[in-house]
């Protein structure tokens, strides 16, 4: 382990990219899905960085539960990618520990619902370790975990709780919702000077397959992506609901109806300049998550467009959302699941309203 010294930690903390000058080639662009896009970036950062480790449950011998982490440890040892106990406040508790003495650790979580484990650790340590020792040390790891329905899984394995860390100051929570900017932007995760919670929605872990260009070059944190430019309606969603949001929007054009879509990315800190520039030019907002309905992203995102551009909305605001239950066990999970119908659905009603 490298020393504890404050002066590495703020070399590192503009998060500047350590890309290589590496150029588009035959050999560094990948056809690749997310989370085969999620290993090449952790095999970017293992190679850029001697200081950064991953470690998790069965990343190692077995290449992790959905094999994020596959031929790592053969390639980089096990020394930096390394197996761990069945003890997922360990995990982050060692991460935290690494972090202030200079090294960048990436863990992994298998399931969402295994990481309620970690919150001591997150909110009590990671996310404040930078306030207490007033700038003297930072916490530069990233805390991987997979998250979301869609896949059948049994309890505890398909929860969507990205408000309850985006809740927490100091943490930063990003959530990919393609392979391209799962590369990216897990490259800037690991690079960045504070604690990042990157949230991986396991439904489209295999859905897509993009063309990824391996060249170490990170995605903008804390910034939305604006997926379709449109002038009637803004729909604003993350994660695997992007899909949703995209068919529902394609479905809307076909009844004459030009809506924007806006891909979150980093749901804290809020990009909302973005998501209000949007709203002032439609007049109208729909918000999609499959996370429970109240007390969530989407209400954030519905009070800061009221407190931030009420004058320009021709109708109220609508969240299409899952229910304020568990998630119900597989044979239910569709009946929890926002669809495209119910976009469209909110989509049209909000029209109406105006």
């Amino acid at each position: 382990m490298t020393a504890n010294t404050a002066s590495k930690n703020k070399e590192k903390a503009v998060g500047k990219s350590r890309a290589t000058n590496a150029r588009p080639g035959a050999d560094n662009v990948h056809g690749v899905t997310l989370v085969e896009a999620i290993n090449l970036a952790l095999r970017r950062a293992l190679s850029d960085d001697p200081d950064v480790v991953v470690l998790g449950e069965d990343i190692g011998i077995n290449g992790g539960v959905f094999r994020a982490t596959l031929g790592l440890r053969e390639a980089f040892g096990y020394k930096r990618v390394i197996d761990t106990p069945l003890a997922e406040a360990l995990i982050a508790g060692i991460s935290v520990g690494m972090a202030s003495q200079g090294m960048r650790p990436v863990a992994e979580i298998q399931f969402m619902g295994f990481i309620n484990a970690t919150v001591e650790q997150m909110l009590c340590h990671a996310g404040r370790l930078r306030n207490r020792t007033r700038g003297r040390l930072s916490c530069p790891m990233v805390l991987r975990a997979p998250f979301g329905g869609g896949i059948h899984a049994p309890e505890h394995h398909s929860e969507s709780t990205e408000a309850m860390f985006a809740h927490m100051p100091g943490l930063r929570v990003v959530i990919p919702s393609s392979p391209t900017r799962a590369y990216g932007l897990l490259l800037s995760a690991i690079r960045n000077p504070d604690p990042v919670v990157f949230l991986e929605p396991k439904r489209i872990y295999r859905m897509v397959r993009q063309q990824v260009v391996d060249d170490g070059q990170g995605l903008p944190l804390d910034t939305c992506f604006t997926l379709r430019e449109g002038t009637d309606l803004t729909l604003v969603s993350w994660g695997a609901m992007v899909h949703e949001t995209l068919l529902a929007a394609k479905q809307l054009e076909e009844i004459g109806v030009a809506a924007e879509v806006i891909d979150v990315a980093t749901i804290s800190p809020l990009d909302m300049d973005t998501i209000r520039r949007s709203v002032e030019k439609t007049g109208r907002c729909v918000v999609i998550q499959e996370a429970p309905r109240s007390f969530g992203v989407g209400s954030e995102i519905s009070a800061r467009i009221a407190e931030e551009a009420l004058l320009y909305l021709r109708a109220p605001v609508q969240r299409v959302a899952g229910y304020d239950t568990p998630m119900p066990y597989p044979g239910n999970e569709s009946l929890y699941m926002p669809s495209v119908a119910d976009i469209v659905d909110a989509a049209t009603a909000t029209l109406e309203n105006a």
